[in-house]
């Protein structure tokens, strides 16, 4: 009987709850829609890849991508999508590429980057590259 309270959510009386909603506007695309352009453009880097295209698949996973709730897959479809690109990617290649990229690509890729970062253990996390890449891009921020 002592330890019911603990089982009572206070937030559900909290008038001030931030909700996951109100910190940013949604995709304003169908999620549907969102999924299947993730899967298209995931397919699209494949290809980028093995023609050597990095700045293309980049270009391309980058652009238009992902946000808001109810969208989790086609933001995980991209982020496996960036890792592939970012370890299959040369050290020495990392700076060219970065500077052919737009600004607003360098903003969306430290997102993915930081977001990649979180979940260690995850499969395709070379944190080696993720360091390598983040260091790179901020020098050109």
């Amino acid at each position: 009987m002592a330890m019911d309270f603990r089982k009572i959510n206070i937030d559900q009386y909290d008038e001030d709850k931030l909700l996951e909603e109100e910190l940013y506007e949604p995709d304003p695309r169908d999620p549907e829609t969102v999924l299947a352009e993730a899967k298209q453009k995931a397919a699209g880097v494949r290809g980028f890849i093995s023609k050597g295209d990095i700045v293309g698949a980049l270009s391309s996973i980058l652009e238009n991508a992902p946000y808001g709730p109810k969208v989790d897959d086609a933001k995980i479809i991209t982020l496996q999508s960036l890792l592939l690109i970012l370890n299959s990617t040369k050290p020495v290649d990392i700076p060219a590429i970065i500077k052919a990229l737009p600004s607003d690509a360098h903003d969306t890729l430290m997102k993915y980057l930081y977001k990649a970062m979180a979940m260690p253990g995850y499969a395709d996390v070379n944190s080696g590259a993720l360091l390598t890449w983040h260091e790179k891009v901020r020098t050109y921020t």
